[in-house]
């Protein structure tokens, strides 16, 4: 991402965020020298970047984010903070990524409710959370991806065997949970596709890609009826069952951290 030629209104970001990192809370106060914008959607790899796919985050957290992963081993106790916070972060952005599918699939009801009464307030006021939690929650997957790449760049040989057995156990459930977590988000970005809007801005879309912010629309084909529309009722159910996947998935990473931190607490 720091070597991408992209220019942004970065005070803009700060502004809308209010000077706060949207990962720790963070705030940056009167010094916005201390916050950096950062892109949490597909953006193009040169040119302007649209607000909706930037957020604001601290010096901290963008270190997180894109400094290198160290290879050397770290210490036991080191190494259990990292797994503890990892599967901390991971539990909250479950949480999230639910919120959000329940905002997705309720759009469809809150615009034909808007266009009955003739009101804009509630659709202003769902669309604005809709893009709110959409950047956070893209964040926060990408803070628990950058915590896993660095488990993975680990030197291991320095750990008992049975460590390493229970950190590669832990690591391959994690990234089960991810991609999982993703593809629930990817069917929630559906919903807005099928009302004819950006899944990114939530601007009105015409065409295979959003001429606001330039994101390349989702493909929806699989989710067509004969007459065109969208079949919003397959899309909520597959959404549901990849959430109680997920759900799943959290016991056996539960029961995976467990194992590994009384490896790491006997070491």
């Amino acid at each position: 991402m720091t070597s991408r030629d992209w220019r942004a209104d970065r005070e803009s970001v700060f502004d809308r965020d209010a000077f706060t990192c949207r990962h720790c809370g963070t705030d940056g106060g009167d010094d916005p020298a201390t916050l950096r914008a950062y892109p949490v959607s597909d953006v193009p790899l040169e040119g302007q970047v649209h607000e909706s796919a930037l957020v604001t985050v601290c010096d901290e957290c963008f270190e997180t984010l894109e400094g290198p992963a160290a290879t050397e081993p770290i210490a036991t106790d080191e190494l259990f903070h990292l797994v503890r916070e990892t599967t901390r972060l991971q539990g909250t952005t479950i949480s999230a990524v639910a919120d959000f599918a329940s905002l997705a699939t309720a759009l469809p009801s809150t615009l034909e409710s808007a266009l009955e009464t003739g009101t804009d307030a509630a659709v202003d006021d769902s669309v604005s959370e809709y893009r709110r939690t959409r950047r956070d929650i893209l964040l926060a997957i990408a803070v628990v991806d950058a915590r896993l790449e660095r488990l993975a760049a680990l030197d291991d040989e320095g750990y008992e065997p049975a460590t390493r057995r229970a950190l590669a156990a832990f690591s391959d459930t994690a990234a089960d949970l991810q991609t999982t977590l993703r593809e629930v988000v990817a069917l929630s970005e559906t919903v807005p596709i099928g009302l004819e809007r950006c899944q990114g801005c939530f601007e009105s879309l015409e065409g295979e890609s959003c001429a606001t912010c330039g994101l390349a629309a989702r493909e929806t084909a699989a989710w067509r009826k004969d007459d065109g529309t969208l079949a919003f009722e397959g899309l909520f159910t597959t959404i549901n069952d990849r959430l109680q996947g997920a759900s799943e998935t959290t016991e056996t990473l539960t029961e995976r951290t467990t194992t590994l931190a009384e490896r790491l607490t006997a070491a």
